[in-house]
């Protein structure tokens, strides 16, 4: 029997290889498991409405859990290449089905459905790496709270900070992530069964039902943004692009540190390069890749979008099937950015001689210098500022290292605005220490040690309960599995 008879003739050669062999092999890898609980769930709701009987609804069950990707295959003749008709094929060549099998029923409520189940379970799976990511990245800050190296702006060494402190800017990046993951994901947990092609469905379907029995927290309101939006492809792809942007320029940080002119951080072997013509050079090119891939997911949200752009408000394969493909995509790219980016923070460990070597041989208490000349003497502090940096300046010129204090210099920079320091040798001793730098910050949020610890520690609290919430969607999701499997064991229990 032939699927349509709208027109004759079946798919040519150059449209089966091009675009639906393909786009077959896609939805049979990626989307015929969901495809298969949406059918048992459409078929729920004919038992409910009396269209098909248990013994009926029992069968159709039993076929359908035959149906895996080796169990249909792309045929331009049997079901025109597409995958909704290579089901039907599959479950009617078991013997005859009700009459009102797939009534008031369009591939393109189902087709949505299907495609936001896969990415609902691909975000979650991305928040799971990504809490583990953020795990380690407290474990190895919490190591180095207390180790000394520079901080740098705009390219220039700056202020006394530690790994740890810069390390915990990348878990906050990380939480804030996972919390406006969430969010996204509870924002696009609307169910499309039961919209129809665009407008609605003629029959009574309980949509409220079939939506819990999906696993989905409510259905979608609107029939034509059920078919039509993809908004959700657009949220969910903005979020990962986020995120491999903020990874991307820590990575940037890492790359710098592991260089030879820095050498503060170190990753073993196992993760190393060789240049195959320079033997003295060992290279971390894992890092280079993690900020590559990054580029990969950051370009597939703009794929995603860029191939929404400009079309019609309604179902389109040009929106549901080119530009949502890529999805599945950016998501692969992002979980392997998780899983190298998780071995290096494993494995990395940081140089504190060669960290605390960089924080003395520059004058980073210039702020320090100034504040104290302030609060302790109280000159007024843009002044205290031009002291501070004229001090500096002759201090370098003279070839005066940060730990060579020189109280006479200080004080005929503070006599020009017509100042008098006393105690000159301790108050730049005070300042241009380097564990006192470190921990000269106390303001909550800082640098300093004790308020690192605290901030990792609500970190990892954070994590907990972002991790917990992640948990409740899946085991949501797995409750709704299992309501679906009592069903069809009603049905034969009926039976027997």
């Amino acid at each position: 029997m032939p699927v349509t008879g709208r027109i004759d003739g079946i798919p040519s050669e150059v449209w089966h290889e091009e675009v639906l062999a393909p786009q077959f092999a896609y939805e049979a890898e990626h989307l015929l498991g969901h495809y298969v609980a949406i059918e048992k769930v459409v078929l729920a709701e004919y038992v409910r409405m009396d269209l098909v009987d248990v013994a009926d609804a029992a069968a159709l069950g039993a076929r359908l859990d035959t149906l895996s990707p080796e169990a249909v295959r792309a045929d331009p003749e049997q079901n025109m290449s597409d995958i909704s008709f290579a089901v039907e094929r599959h479950v009617q060549a078991g013997g005859p089905v009700f009459a009102a099998w797939h009534v008031d029923r369009s591939r393109n409520d189902l087709q949505a459905c299907a495609q936001l189940m896969a990415a609902r379970e691909g975000l979650s799976a991305i928040a799971v790496d990504l809490a583990a990511f953020g795990r380690a990245v407290i474990a190895l800050a919490a190591r180095y709270t207390d180790t000394p190296m520079p901080g740098y702006t705009h390219g220039q060494a700056a202020q006394i900070i530690s790994p740890g402190f810069h390390l915990a800017a990348l878990a906050a990046e990380t939480i804030t992530a996972l919390r406006r993951m969430l969010h996204t994901y509870d924002e696009c947990d609307a169910c499309p069964l039961g919209s129809g092609t665009m407008a609605g469905q003629e029959l009574p379907w309980d949509r409220a039902r079939m939506a819990g029995l999906l696993g989905f927290a409510r259905a979608q309101p609107h029939a034509l943004v059920a078919v039509a939006s993809r908004t959700w492809t657009d949220v969910i792809a903005g979020d990962l692009a986020h995120y491999a942007v903020v990874l991307s320029r820590f990575t940037t940080d890492l790359m710098t540190w592991g260089g030879s002119g820095f050498g503060f951080l170190d990753l073993p072997d196992d993760l190393a390069g060789i240049s195959a013509a320079m033997p003295q050079k060992r290279n971390f090119p894992v890092l280079e890749r993690i900020r590559g891939r990054c580029a990969h997911v950051v370009g597939r949200a703009a794929d995603i979008a860029a191939g929404q752009r400009n079309t019609p408000y309604t179902n389109t394969v040009e929106v549901s099937k080119e530009a949502g493909a890529h999805l599945r995509i950016q998501a692969d790219a992002m979980r392997s950015v998780l899983r190298l980016a998780h071995a290096v923070v494993t494995s990395a460990t940081f140089r504190a001689d060669r960290m605390r070597a960089a924080c003395a041989e520059d004058h980073l208490g210039g702020f320090t210098l100034a504040n104290r000349l302030t609060l302790t003497h109280g000159i007024p502090w843009r002044t205290a500022q031009i002291i501070a940096g004229r001090y500096v300046r002759q201090a370098v010129d003279s070839g005066l290292r940060p730990g060579e204090p020189d109280a006479a210099l200080l004080r005929s920079c503070a006599a020009e605005f017509d100042y008098d320091i006393d105690a000159a040798d301790d108050l730049l001793s005070e300042a241009f220490d380097v564990d006192r730098g470190l921990r000269a910050k106390l303001s909550e949020g800082s640098t300093h040690p004790d308020r690192v610890r605290e901030l990792l520690a609500a970190q990892q609290t954070e994590l907990a309960t972002l991790g917990a919430a992640w948990t409740r969607r899946a085991d949501h999701r797995a409750d709704a599995a299992r309501r679906r499997d009592a069903l069809l064991a009603a049905w034969n229990q009926q039976l027997s």
